[in-house]
């Protein structure tokens, strides 16, 4: 069992007071611990950031661009490392954090770096000169299901920008923030510009929303701890970024390829199981076509393995800690008990595997719309199957949640394309078109505000100032 420290100012930084235990799912082991911190390890982060700030800001951008880009070639060489890492302290495949853990932060920094070399930090409108200049501080509060990704997508715009940062990993998953911090030093990011304070979220995290030494917060987790991150923000009126929950609809018209379609719609509810705030756990199908569409998508549902994460062979591991797995089943029940059609898993752990987080990937048919297992984030490996006539019907459903983070159409271009413009919702993926880095990501109604990625993440980031002459 290794023991972790707060990293400030550019070293390591012993625990003030206790520790927490970081446990692995898959099998209740305690791997790690790190510090439980405080309200003054928090103002001595801020100290430390504030100082190094008006240096860092100074700092030509081209510059700040190649120490990003330094950091994407840092993480690249410790990536079996860092997917190793996070298998172990919150489940997911081995194969899965290879091929996204570990490589997503990769891309996303190098994505920064790049746009850094061209993005136009001034511009002239008529007799004014409009600057971009860096907010300050920025508190940083990510969650467990994708560690180092979510960190990387705040660390990467904010240091291109010109900002120092203090970050707060979630105490389930905080065993890569160590990495990116050794990574970043290397990359030559200055001491107190990058600083790491672990912590909960009622301790550590609340006191980033309300210190008045921070400029503007950066959160991505449930929507429930987001309403309380703007609450506390509100009092120092500083800028705050939210990423938060989904419910996101998979609209699937009567002239899709409906084994694509389904085929796709499944990997996007069972990845990371389920553990995706950009997940489409409701699969909306013509009432008509409902039997097809449930019998392809339990043929695809049985070729995900559950089991141990380290084994190549696993597709889905555990949930990410035991109190999760208690939530996800608890939902799983909910349905059967307000008599959602059970069609595939169930209740309970998957058989074989009696210790660990395990829950069985379920497939629910026949959903009303506003059941509960349709209207509330799951965060697990749950598929709603529910039936709709015609578009407009679609249209109602998909947009009838709190949530409006991603989504998806699958169907005549056209048409398809037709019913994603309707869609409420920050994201849409049409036919299964793939991620783009440099899109911006984010939601509209409870799902948050703000974007991340590309143009619009690095703008977040940025103050704007008119000077006229």
């Amino acid at each position: 069992m290794s023991r972790t420290t707060h990293w400030i100012g550019g070293r390591n930084v012993a625990a003030s007071a206790g520790m927490i235990d970081v446990v692995n799912p898959a099998t209740g082991e305690v791997i790690a611990q790190v510090p439980d911190g405080t309200t003054a390890d928090l103002d001595r982060a801020v100290t430390a950031a504030r100082a190094a700030f008006p240096g860092w800001a100074a700092t030509d951008p081209a510059e700040r661009a190649h120490v990003v880009g330094r950091i994407a070639e840092g993480l690249r060489g410790r990536a079996e490392e860092i997917a190793t890492t996070i298998t172990s302290e919150m489940g997911a495949p081995i194969t899965l954090s290879r091929a996204a853990q570990a490589a997503f932060p990769v891309a996303v920094a190098a994505s920064f770096a790049e746009l850094g070399k061209d993005y136009e930090w001034t511009e002239h409108i008529g007799n004014s000169l409009v600057v971009r200049e860096p907010i300050g501080v920025v508190g940083a509060i990510t969650p467990w299901n994708f560690p180092l990704q979510q960190v990387v997508s705040k660390l990467a715009p904010a240091l291109l920008a010109g900002n120092t940062m203090v970050l707060k990993p979630s105490e389930i998953a905080p065993l890569t923030a160590p990495i990116l911090a050794e990574v970043a030093a290397e990359a030559g990011v200055p001491a107190g510009v990058f600083n790491v304070v672990h912590g909960t979220g009622p301790a550590v995290g609340a006191a980033i929303a309300a210190h008045p030494g921070i400029d503007m917060v950066s959160f991505t987790g449930s929507t429930r701890a987001g309403r309380q991150v703007s609450a506390a923000a509100a009092q120092t009126v500083k800028r705050v970024t939210l990423e938060l929950g989904g419910k996101s609809a998979n609209v699937i018209l009567d002239d899709a390829d409906f084994p694509e379609a389904v085929a796709h719609g499944i990997a996007m509810v069972l990845t990371n199981g389920g553990q995706v705030c950009g997940a489409w756990p409701r699969m909306l199908v013509p009432a008509s076509r409902q039997e097809e569409a449930v019998e392809l998508a339990v043929a695809a549902a049985a070729a995900y393995v559950v089991g141990d994460p380290a084994d190549e062979a696993t597709r889905i591991g555990p949930m990410a800690s035991e109190q999760h797995r208690r939530r996800v089943n608890g939902y799983i029940e909910r349905g059967v008990a307000d008599g959602a059609r059970l069609v595939f898993g169930g209740p309970g752990r998957p058989d074989g595997l009696e210790g660990g987080a395990y829950v069985r990937p379920t497939i629910f048919a026949d959903v009303a719309p506003d059941a509960v297992i349709a209207q509330e984030e799951i965060f697990g490996p749950v598929l709603t199957v529910i039936p709709y006539n015609g578009d407009d019907h679609a249209v109602e459903i998909a947009n009838s949640t709190a949530y409006g983070l991603t989504g998806a159409v699958f169907g005549s271009p056209d048409r398809a394309m037709a019913i994603a413009r309707r869609l409420r919702t920050g994201q849409v993926d049409v036919n299964g078109a793939g991620w783009n880095v440099l899109a911006p990501f984010g939601g509209y109604k409870q799902s948050g505000n703000g974007r991340e990625f590309g143009r619009h993440g690095l703008e977040e980031y940025l103050e704007t100032k008119s000077i006229q002459s």
